[in-house]
């Protein structure tokens, strides 16, 4: 199985590109890194809202494709998540926050994007689809997880 990757010719209603998986060969410029954050928007929201109902028949079937893929990672990343953040049980996570530590833990599995831009992102997703908490939360969980603490030394 090889690793999914991004299909630029899939659009959803709303004309953003979908995220129809990852690859490693994404240029970095300004248009580029817009339409990866069309993309996570997009996968974010589509793995919340698969969370919540059974009827995939609205997705793109190459979104289910990462929705899948980022599912089936879920089980390892959850044990991360647990680690991190172990005054939180996954049951008391927001859900949109789950989503979008998922999304960017798969993606940085996946991807060769540096840490601090997954960091970020993710920070900027909690701000404008989360709850008041979800920034500082998700920044404090995915800062732990991604970015390793100098302080040992």
């Amino acid at each position: 199985m090889s690793d999914p990757v991004f299909d630029e010719s899939v659009k959803d209603s709303s004309s953003f590109p979908v995220a129809t998986s990852f690859s490693d060969d994404d240029d970095i410029d300004d248009q580029a890194v817009d339409q990866r954050h069309q993309r996570r928007i997009v996968l974010m929201q589509s793995l919340f809202a698969y969370g919540f109902t059974d009827q995939q028949a609205d997705l793109d079937p190459k979104i289910l494709v990462d929705i899948r893929a980022i599912l089936a990672e879920s089980p390892e990343v959850d044990v991360l998540l647990m680690r991190a953040a172990p005054e939180r049980p996954l049951s008391e996570i927001n859900q949109l926050d789950l989503a979008i530590l998922r999304l960017i833990m798969f993606e940085s599995r996946h991807k060769k994007t540096p840490k601090k831009v997954l960091l970020n992102e993710a920070v900027e997703l909690a701000k404008t689809y989360g709850s008041d908490s979800s920034p500082k939360f998700v920044n404090a969980v995915l800062g732990s997880l991604l970015i390793p603490s100098t302080l040992e030394e």
